[in-house]
Order: structure tokens, then C-alpha cells, then sequence
């Protein structure tokens, strides 16, 4: 590599960790004693939060801990094995949990297909934070999945909302965080990019164009209108409150189980790459 090409790395990984940090002082996402359980999904984004959460607990001293975990689909198609995910994690000095699960098709046929598999990935990760005995969950959502979320909702469901930043369970002993919350979607692709990461491929029969794909190409459009129109979205979810909540139940505020969001999907695309550990 190149000493020209070295800068701009070593450029893009300290705006990147900024982005990060600032998403945790902000929403006060971790604090000393926390223990927390990352939700590996094996993508980009998640890889990319295993390697930052690991720096930053060492960075901590041990005020703080970190576990990941990664479900598998037994009826899904992997064209990778876990050997890599298990490297990274030991490069991250982040402990590592592999579980693999049996998704039966769902009969409720109105439903999307998507439904009950993200629900049960989603319990996995619930039952195995109770077991390791963790009080926070991370998910690798970034701020575009955040924003594309609240226009997903605006759209479909006629409501302001979208997945907090940091969801406190109120009959349930962990609150949700998003340390990638002010993350840029661009940033993170240029991290996968520039550290060569390798995210898990597997071959889903409900993979397709999504709603999210288009509400996509809605905020692109809108972006062109106001070069500034990302961040104004954003101060308003601020604003509004919708990125710090209280939930009573296991869902996580996006709709990953029987939310706002979940109304507005109709695909696997349409749940953010983190949310499927």
C-alpha cells in the first residue's frame, strides 16, 4: 500500500471511530460494567462493529465487556463457513457464540416470510444474553438503516418512528443499543473496502427487491433536493425523541418482531443487515 493510499485509510478508519464514539457518548449507549452482547450477522456492518467494539473495550481497560453471536439458519444456504467470523473475533478479542437454528415456514401466509425467522433469530439472541448474563444488546445498524426506517414508517404506517438508537427494556433485563447510529452507510462500505473484510454470503428463495430498496432511492431523490436533507431527518428524529425509547416486551422498537417496520416490509432486505445475527 501505498504511503498516499496508507493516509487516506488511516483518514477514513478516524472519521469512522469518531462517528462511533460520538453515537456512544450521545445516546450514552455504554457504561462501566456493561456487559454486551453483539448480534454477528456476518455482514459488512457488523463486522465492521465487531472490530470497533473490540477496540473500544481494550480501550476501556475492562470497564466494560463484549460477546458476540452468530445465528445460523439450517434452511438457509451458507457459501461460508464460520472459520472467518471466528478469526475476526479472535482479532477483535471478542468472545464468540454460534448457534444454529430450525426455522419451520410460517402458516400465516399473509404475513411476510421473513416474520418468523427474524423472530426467532432475534430469541436465540435474547435467551443466549440472559444466559451469559449480558444487560445490553448491539445491533449493527448504521444511521441510513435509521432513516430509512423513519421514512419506511412515514410512508406505510403514517407514523414518526424508527429503531432508537438505545431501547431500554422495561419488563426485560437488557436495553437495545445501536453503536453505529451516526455511522454513515458510505463509511462503513469503505471500511469492508479498505480492511478487505469477507461478509458471510447466503442464498435466501425470499430474497428480492425490496420496499426498503425504493424508499432508498426516495431519500437518494431527496438528497438531491437538499444536500443537508439527511441531517435535518435527523435532528427531527432527535427532536421527536424517537431515538431513545422504553419498550414493554422483547421487541426492539423497529418492528423486528411485530412493529411499525414489520407492517411496512415485504422482504429480507427490508430488516436492516444487523438485525439478522
Amino acid at each position: 500500500m501505498s504511503r498516499t493510499l496508507h493516509g487516506e485509510v488511516r483518514r477514513r478508519d478516524k472519521a469512522l471511530w469518531r462517528h462511533f464514539t460520538e453515537g456512544l457518548r450521545h445516546f450514552r449507549l455504554i457504561a462501566e460494567g456493561d456487559h454486551v452482547l453483539l448480534g454477528l450477522s456476518g455482514g459488512k456492518d457488523s463486522l465492521a462493529l465487531l472490530a470497533l467494539l473490540g477496540q473500544a473495550a481494550r480501550r476501556s481497560c475492562g470497564r466494560w465487556r463484549v460477546t458476540a453471536l452468530h445465528v445460523r439458519i439450517d434452511s438457509v444456504r451458507y457459501e461460508s463457513d464460520t472459520a472467518y467470523l471466528e478469526a475476526q473475533a479472535a482479532e477483535a478479542g471478542v468472545p464468540l457464540f454460534v448457534e444454529t437454528i430450525h426455522v419451520e415456514p410460517d402458516r400465516k401466509a399473509r404475513r411476510s416470510p421473513c416474520f418468523l425467522c427474524a423472530w426467532q433469530r432475534r430469541k436465540v439472541l435474547f435467551d443466549t444474553a440472559q444466559r451469559l448474563g449480558c444487560n445490553k444488546i448491539a445491533f449493527g445498524h448504521h444511521q441510513d438503516d435509521i432513516l430509512l426506517t423513519a421514512l419506511m414508517n412515514l410512508t406505510y404506517c403514517g407514523t414518526f418512528s424508527t429503531m432508537p438508537a438505545r431501547l431500554t427494556m422495561r419488563k426485560f433485563p437488557v436495553t437495545i443499543i445501536r453503536p453505529l447510529c451516526m455511522v454513515r452507510e458510505d463509511e462503513l462500505r469503505a471500511y469492508a473496502l479498505d480492511h478487505a473484510l469477507q461478509p458471510v454470503s447466503k442464498v435466501c428463495v425470499y430474497d428480492r427487491v425490496s420496499t426498503r430498496t425504493r424508499v432508498r432511492e426516495v431519500f437518494d431523490l431527496q438528497q438531491r433536493l437538499n444536500p443537508e436533507y439527511r441531517y435535518s431527518l435527523w435532528h427531527a428524529l432527535i427532536k421527536s425523541g424517537a431515538l431513545v425509547q422504553e419498550a414493554d416486551g422483547k421487541d426492539d422498537g423497529d418492528g423486528g418482531l411485530d412493529g411499525a417496520e414489520g407492517a411496512a416490509s415485504v422482504g429480507p432486505a427490508d430488516v436492516a443487515e444487523g438485525t439478522a445475527v
